[in-house]
Order: C-alpha cells, then sequence, then structure tokens
C-alpha cells in the first residue's frame, strides 16, 4: 500500500529508469560529459557569499508541484531562468521530475546552454545511473533526499557524484537525518522545511534541526516554504544560514518578489 506522495514518485521513479537504462549506457553518457564544457561549481559559489557575509539565493524553476498543482500554464524555462538571472539569483535549480513536477532533463539542459549560473538538478536520485545522466545534460549539483534512500546508498550516490566533481546537496526533513547527514562532510545540507509525506511546510523546521547541523563543514540551506524577504531574514538572524531555496513564492509573484531585494 503506497500511503505517501515520496513513496509514490519512488515507484514512478523506479519504473522509468528501468526503461531507460535499456536506451541509454553509462559509457554513451561519460561521452557527452566529456564534449561538454560549460560546468560551474555550485558549491564554491555559495561559499564565497559566505565568505562575504552575503545571502545566496537558489531559485527553483519548475511548472507544477504535487501541493500547488500547475503553478505555471505557459512555461518556459529558459525566461524564468534569464528572469531569476536579472534578479541577481546565485544559483538556479530546476524540477526534472516528469510526472508530478511536469519537469524534464531537457529543460536543464535548456537553460545551462543559454544562462551562465550553476544548475541543481531537483529530481529524485535513487540510482547511481542518474548521476552522469543528469551531468549529461549540464547538472552542476544533485540533490540527494535521504528519507527516499537507505543509508548505503546515500554514499553511494553521494561518492559517485563527488567523483564527477559535482556538488551534493543532503536534503534532512528530521533531527535524525540530520545526525546523518553531518557525515557527509563534502555536501551542502538542505533543510527542507515541506514534509515530504504529508506536503505539509513549516519554518520551525529550519529552527528545530540547524543545532544539530551548525557543526557541519558544509554550507546549510533553509528549503521550502519561505513566502517573504522578512521570513528569510528572521531565519537568517536566528540561525546564521545565509542559504535559501525557493520556488512557488518567487514564481508566483516573479516581477515584484522583494525577497530579490535581499541580494
Amino acid at each position: 500500500m503506497i500511503n505517501n506522495t515520496l513513496e509514490k514518485i519512488i515507484k514512478k521513479k523506479k519504473e522509468k529508469l528501468r526503461l531507460l537504462k535499456k536506451q541509454l549506457t553509462i559509457e554513451s553518457l561519460q561521452e557527452i560529459i566529456k564534449e561538454n564544457n560549460f560546468f560551474i561549481n555550485f558549491k564554491e559559489k555559495i561559499k564565497k557569499n559566505i565568505v562575504s557575509n552575503k545571502i545566496s539565493l537558489i531559485a527553483e524553476i519548475k511548472k507544477a508541484s504535487p501541493s500547488a498543482g500547475i503553478i505555471i500554464k505557459n512555461y518556459d524555462p529558459v525566461n524564468l531562468a534569464s528572469k531569476f538571472l536579472e534578479n541577481k539569483a546565485t544559483c538556479l535549480s530546476v524540477l526534472t521530475e516528469e510526472d508530478f513536477f511536469c519537469g524534464n532533463l531537457i529543460h536543464l539542459y535548456k537553460v545551462k546552454k543559454k544562462i551562465n549560473l550553476p544548475v541543481l538538478c531537483k529530481d529524485f536520485f535513487i540510482d547511481p545511473f542518474q548521476i552522469p545522466l543528469a551531468k549529461s545534460y549540464g547538472a552542476d549539483a544533485i540533490l540527494i533526499i535521504l528519507a527516499a534512500v537507505t543509508e548505503d546508498l546515500a554514499y553511494k550516490l553521494y561518492e559517485n557524484a563527488l567523483k564527477l566533481n559535482m556538488s551534493v546537496i543532503i536534503e534532512v526533513h528530521n533531527k535524525e537525518e540530520a545526525k546523518h547527514s553531518i557525515n557527509f562532510d563534502k555536501a551542502l545540507i538542505g533543510i527542507n522545511n515541506r514534509n515530504l509525506k504529508t506536503l505539509e511546510t513549516n519554518i520551525n523546521t529550519t529552527y528545530d534541526i540547524h543545532d544539530i547541523l551548525v557543526n557541519h563543514k558544509g554550507p546549510l540551506i533553509s528549503e521550502s516554504g519561505i513566502k517573504t524577504k522578512e521570513e528569510l531574514l528572521e531565519i537568517e538572524r536566528k540561525t546564521k544560514i545565509k542559504t535559501f531555496l525557493i520556488g512557488e513564492s518567487l514564481l508566483k509573484n516573479l516581477d515584484k518578489n522583494s525577497i530579490f531585494s535581499v541580494l
């Protein structure tokens, strides 16, 4: 019995990957990666901002989500990326999951070819095959959701991404996951304020988990549910977190959003 959204997404992802692995080989992906020369160090750009005491905004590009439904009807990822660049976004996150977020890896590729910013492939990584696949489309970073994989698989995905010189965000939702995430010392750690099982958001998740992560070597990120500049600055003041991943509230109010004024 599949009783939550995360389980449904992973079940569908496994089916898609089973078919895709019959069509593509690791070797063919490696050849494409060699030909591409537009990679940017995602983690280093954020670290430089932290050293300079600047806020980093990872602006998310997505057409839809299970919680919000269709967010943008006339979806043009390159146009959105261009607007985020104009507003001084630090990095981009492009949703590539097809069935629940209406994404596609080709969206990421088109953005990366046109926009000179580091790009996170925002997807549900459950198979090492997805790492070179994402990089072959231009991804500079990947996301590993600890709630979606076993601990052994999380390490395997992490190590494979590092071998391809990709940045890794380890995403956590609760204190137990936060404790495990500390072992990924070269990763950024994202605290997701959205519960992926219920889809509810609660900013207090960042406050609850932050204390466990204060000694982690990499940057910390507060993700999801941040709707205003005031909320963002309050999180920064209380936690010293300086990196934020925001999607829906930027996409719904792109031309007048005050959140960009913090950059």
